[in-house]
């Protein structure tokens, strides 16, 4: 597979796993709202705050956007946004790294981007990602001035969309310009049988008395009657044929109308794809073939996003409520993203959180459409943390008259970068909390996220091996009497503490391998 190459390439390859780890501390005064939340803001490179994330949410995130810099050489209030072509590269390649880490293996990821690099971006995520996870490269209309001196007028974006998984679940969203009179709205598929063309040459079918039809009484004059072509005039009485007829056309389904046929034309037959299928005459003379739809794909999600508001739109609404910042996305934008690949109690996380249009859309999904997800969001930032993120989060959560956003509830917690869990030779720093330990350890035997971090010095089991963190209220050190009053495990274990008072022989007849702590814990 094609990749891309650049001078600093080894050193963005290697850089997700250098990233120091350092703690997320939790900002009490700054945090706000319902204090059983769990929205994130995150305020400090992004880098290193995904880095934090990884103990606890890896393989955990429903649903990624992004909206990076697009390194179109122009100066934003936000963001460095005129960086050399290589260190773009430099800088996205690390992030998309642990950002695919803490997706869930069903999770998406969309990541928003122009011309200037968004093909180079497309053969990264290529790369890190996995070219069979590609999904689709959405375009977005942002419906522009288009009134300028321009040669060419450009007003679209897009959306590049890769799923774990190589595959998306059926959309539960409907594009909002689709007309409310759409066939898409009907219970039931109907699609003409006729498919005229090189490869489906003209071919009689024998239409027998009793056919079905979807009109009570009629009388078709074949002269009428475009596609098939028939023999004599069609008659319908009592939503039947009353006389055979022959048809003639090339068709799309001519094996399943001959087997609807012989099978007595009374009940449903099966299409390729297992769903019942029946066959009845039109109005016109047409042959329609007639399917229920499915409830899981009453979805319809165009590839061209369009009517979901302008960033001047959200430009105007920031300035209403004291703020500013350039090129805010819209939140109906981030909203139907996130309704189209995120499910509705899911996780969604924004690294280049921007104006906090991403914490703003999921609150007020929640609000509208009664769903449960959370948001982490990570801005670098510290002045557009504290004075757009914070104050605008705030808002959706109480509601702002003058930029008429309804009071959506809901609350997050505030946190910053603190210590790193490793000093410079490696090991465990000092005061570091014990359960951030115990996340760290977790994630480091298992590479998956610590979803209960008790009290408990049973961690968990993964793949028959339980995990124990000597901590807290229990003895550190390890002797046969702590060992005998730990949660059972018929099966290996593996213990951290600080010390131990046990046989190598005592230690392998019961399956232990014991790990000390500071010594055997490392970044």
């Amino acid at each position: 597979m094609p990749t891309l190459q650049w001078s600093s390439k080894s050193e963005a390859v290697a850089a997700s796993k250098k990233c120091k780890y350092r703690l997320l501390v939790r900002n009490k005064e700054q945090s706000y709202g319902a204090e059983d939340s769990d929205n994130m803001l995150i305020q400090g490179d992004n880098l290193e705050a995904l880095r934090a994330l990884v103990p606890t949410h890896a393989g955990r995130v429903n649903f990624i956007y992004i909206d990076p810099p697009y390194n179109t050489k122009t100066a934003f209030e936000s963001y460095d946004d005129n960086m050399a072509h290589s260190k773009w590269l430099t800088m996205m390649y690390p992030r998309l790294d642990l950002l695919w880490k803490l997706l869930d293996k069903d999770g998406v990821i969309c990541i928003s981007i122009n011309d200037d690099e968004g093909h180079y971006l497309k053969v990264m995520c290529d790369e890190i990602f996995g070219r069979s996870n590609f999904i689709s490269s959405l375009v977005w209309n942002y419906e522009g001035n288009t009134d300028n001196q321009a040669k060419i007028i450009n007003y679209h974006e897009y959306v590049h969309v890769y799923a774990k998984s190589g595959r998306i679940e059926a959309i539960d969203v409907i594009d909002p310009n689709i007309d409310k009179n759409s066939k898409l709205f009907n219970k039931e598929i109907r699609n003409t049988v006729v498919k005229n063309g090189p490869k489906n040459p003209p071919l009689e079918v024998t239409i027998p008395a009793g056919f079905p039809a979807n009109i009570e009484n009629a009388t078709i004059k074949k002269e009428n009657i475009e596609w098939p072509q028939y023999n004599s005039d069609i008659e319908i009485k009592d939503y039947k044929l009353v006389h055979e007829v022959k048809a003639t056309s090339g068709w799309a389904s001519r094996k399943l109308l001959e087997s609807f046929i012989k099978e007595g034309m009374s009940t449903p037959v099966k299409d390729t794809k297992k769903q019942d299928t029946v066959f009845e005459l039109t109005k016109t003379g047409a042959i329609e073939g007639v399917k229920g739809r499915k409830q899981e794909s009453k979805g319809h999600f165009v590839s061209v996003l369009r009517g979901f508001g302008t960033t001047n739109q959200m430009r105007i609404m920031l300035e209403k409520m004291g703020m500013k910042f350039s090129y805010p996305k819209p939140v109906n934008l981030v909203s139907y993203l996130a309704a189209a690949f995120c499910p509705k109690n899911g996780i969604v996380l924004d690294s280049f959180a921007g104006s906090g249009t991403t914490a703003h859309s999921i609150l007020e999904s929640n609000r509208v459409y009664n769903t449960n997800r959370s948001f982490i969001c990570i801005e670098m930032r510290e002045d557009t943390f504290n004075n757009v993120i914070i104050p605008r989060t705030k808002a959706v959560i109480d509601g702002n008259s003058e930029a008429e956003i309804e009071a959506c509830g809901g609350g997050y917690s505030s946190y910053q970068l603190g210590k790193e869990l490793f000093d410079e030779y490696g090991y465990v720093a000092d005061d570091v909390y014990l359960d951030d330990l115990a996340s760290h350890i977790w994630f480091t035997e298992t590479k998956t996220s610590l979803k209960n971090n008790a009290n408990s010095p049973l961690l968990g089991v993964h793949n028959n091996v339980a995990y124990y963190f000597l901590r807290g209220e229990h003895n550190q050190t390890l002797t046969t009497k702590v060992l005998q009053s730990l949660p059972e495990h018929d099966g290996p274990k593996v213990i951290y503490g600080e010390n131990i008072r046990m046989t190598q022989a005592r230690l392998k007849d019961q399956q232990v391998t014991f790990k000390q702590i500071p010594t055997d814990i490392r970044g």
